[in-house]
């Protein structure tokens, strides 16, 4: 029988695929290394039972004790599994912006998790790296992991994920990409693959508010990079000494929108149901694809599986949040859709100016169509009304009548978003669309530059 004798018995030996569609347009073979198949379902199983056997070697850790770690969620759960078998507790330290699907899965595999806020300083008491170090202090014999500086865990990619991608393509790759967190995977693979054929480029992928790529390209560590974002698992305010700069050949920055959209790419055209990190690792080979020839094979590694990231990249409305997801708007009922069921504010033609001001105040809004007789004659907007106060105080009180602009045009509700762009300008800021029964709604600049940003 071909039995396992444990859970982590079946760690390793994950497939490389074939990238077909998002990559057409690249001239090179691209291939990913997909490492979901690890029992956590990521690439961190490696280095995480890595770690601790070194650890026990190393007569670190003693029976029945804790092991704490600061993690984005796939470390924990590689530790997570270890602990289980090997009989150890452990606390798992995430900050705020990892998945709530990482930390429920954590916690089903008996972990303790403990959340700390993400916009904080490295060395502020309350970040998770300064959290992590106080728990292990605190707590009766325990090891604090650190998989940012415990050298293990680039050790274990040197002995398992670089043999087994050289064995996989036979001596073929060309060059190696993956998005950098701690630098453990694209250090001990890039180490291995260069000691086999110098010539194989080594590609980090970074996001926008990390500190690697400016500091690789210039030896500068600059605070000024370092600002919150949302791509989870890559990019770093901190130097760990897992990341060998001398191995990686060149970093590329990928937004976060880029990494969301191609994380979804990956599972609606290839077929991959991966994480965020690994849209931001392929997006990476499309921007550096000028720097490809045929004859290269280029192998991508994938992080972890998109079951984590179900209620944030694969949510519709979360995304739509950060405007992450590009949304058709073909017409003026698509434009209204979001607030069709607020009722248009209109003003008389008799009311005064001082009552334009007040319901612009009133309601938020900036423009408003002038009614006589219940058929628009007129307008009156923010700026308008500015220029004249400002000009002349006393129009405040003079009717509406004797300072309203031109009625905005009307259209209909089938009206193409491009011909209502043509309507839209300088001096025209919104048109009323027509509902038909007599009703109007408005449509204003600003929801027309908001549906094309």
């Amino acid at each position: 029988m071909k039995i396992y004798n444990n859970i982590l018995e079946t760690i390793g030996n994950t497939p490389i695929v074939k990238l077909n569609r998002l990559t057409k347009e690249v001239s090179a073979t691209v291939l990913a290394k997909v490492e979901t198949t690890n029992p956590g379902n990521s690439v961190k199983d490696r280095m995480a039972v890595k770690m601790i056997e070194d650890a026990e070697k190393a007569g670190i850790i003693k029976p029945g004790g804790t092991i704490i770690e600061g993690t984005s969620g796939n470390t924990g759960m590689g530790l997570a599994l270890a602990c289980i078998i090997k009989g150890y507790k452990l606390i798992c330290v995430l900050n705020d912006k990892q998945s709530k699907e990482k930390m429920d899965i954590l916690r089903a595999v008996g972990a303790e998790v403990v959340v700390c806020p993400t916009a904080v300083e490295p060395s502020d008491p309350r970040s998770y790296y300064s959290v992590s170090r106080r728990l292990a202090q605190e707590t009766p014999n325990s090891w604090y992991v650190n998989q940012y500086d415990n050298l293990s865990n680039r050790l274990a990619h040197y002995e398992s994920t670089g043999p087994e991608i050289w064995e996989q393509t036979e001596g073929r790759i060309t060059h190696f990409v993956v998005g950098v967190g701690t630098g453990g995977t694209i250090s001990g693979v890039g180490r291995y693959l260069k000691e086999k054929n110098p010539n194989i480029k080594i590609w980090g992928i970074d996001t926008y508010g990390s500190v690697f790529k400016k500091y690789k390209e210039t030896g500068i560590f600059d605070e000024n990079e370092i600002y919150p974002y949302i791509t989870e698992g890559i990019g770093e305010d901190i130097l760990p000494a897992n990341v060998d700069f001398d191995v990686i050949d060149l970093f590329e920055k990928v937004t976060d929108k880029d990494a969301a959209v191609y994380t979804r790419k990956l599972a609606r055209e290839e077929g991959i149901f991966v994480g965020n990190s690994a849209g931001a690792a392929i997006k990476g080979v499309l921007q550096l694809k000028d720097q490809l020839a045929e004859d290269d094979v280029v192998v991508v590694l994938f992080h972890d599986h998109g079951s984590r990231y179900v209620g944030k990249i694969f949510n519709d409305e979360w995304m739509k949040e950060r405007g992450f997801l590009e949304e058709e708007f073909a017409s003026a009922a698509d434009l209204i859709a979001e607030h069709g069921n607020r009722p248009l504010i209109t003003l008389y033609a008799e009311e005064l100016a001082s009552h334009a001001v007040a319901k612009m105040r009133k309601y938020g809004i900036s423009q408003i169509p002038v009614l006589k007789d219940n058929k628009f004659v007129g307008s009156i907007d923010d700026s308008r009304l500015y220029q004249l106060l400002v000009d002349q105080p006393e129009l405040k009180d003079v009717p509406i009548s004797s300072i309203m602009g031109a009625p905005f045009p009307i259209v209909t509700k089938g009206t193409h978003v491009d011909d209502l762009c043509k309507l839209i300008n300088r001096d025209t800021p919104a048109v009323l669309v027509d509902l038909g029964d007599g009703n109007f709604h408005i449509i204003t600049r600003y929801d027309v530059i908001a549906a094309m940003s």
